[in-house]
Formats: C-alpha cells, sequence, structure tokens
C-alpha cells in the first residue's frame, strides 16, 4: 500500500507569533502496514527562506511518531496519508540557508 508521509509544520517569529501553518509531504512509500504509534526516521526540517525543506546539511535524523492515519473513499487510489506529529520551526533559528539546494 502507498502511504503519503506528511507533517505540519507551524512557523513562529522570534516572537512566538504565528506566522504560518503549513503540511510539509515527505512523499510516498510503499510498506505493507503503517499503525498509529509506530515511528518513521527521516532528516530534520528547516526553513528556506519561508518555504520548509529537509535540512541535508548534515547526517542527523530524526525521530516522529506517526499520530493518525488517513484513507480518503471519496477519491480512487490505493494511497493512504499518514500524518507525524506536529513541529514548530522558528523563523531565524531554523534557516538552511539561502543558496541551499535541496
Amino acid at each position: 500500500m502507498n502511504y503519503r508521509i506528511v507533517q505540519q509544520v507551524t512557523l513562529v517569529d522570534m516572537n512566538n507569533e504565528l506566522i504560518n501553518e503549513v503540511f510539509f509531504d515527505h512523499g510516498v512509500f510503499e510498506t505493507f502496514f503503517l499503525p498509529i504509534g509506530s515511528s518513521v526516521v527521516t532528516r530534520p526540517l528547516g526553513l528556506k527562506q519561508f518555504e520548509v525543506v529537509h535540512d541535508r546539511r548534515t547526517d542527523d535524523v530524526v525521530r516522529f511518531k506517526i499520530i493518525d492515519t488517513e484513507i480518503n473513499l471519496v477519491t480512487q487510489g490505493q494511497e493512504v496519508r499518514a500524518f507525524l506529529e506536529p513541529i514548530t520551526l522558528i523563523i531565524g533559528q531554523h534557516d538552511v540557508g539561502e543558496f541551499y539546494e535541496e
């Protein structure tokens, strides 16, 4: 089964004021079963200006738990969305660099 891994990312400024909330798409992966509570290992997220990107400057990895899964019965297809734990990124502290290429 195909799973689309998504994660809610809240962008705040240095005063913890909300700038934006987005769902970051980690991609589609084919696997047998992803139960709620299982972990996903991925690269940390960072900001390239106001865009959420994988932070590939180092070989660090982070682990997030799956908090929900969703299957859409309205549309055709075998894709299921798996939601990871939400995170907050602070503009100015989580920047990966303006010229960084993903």
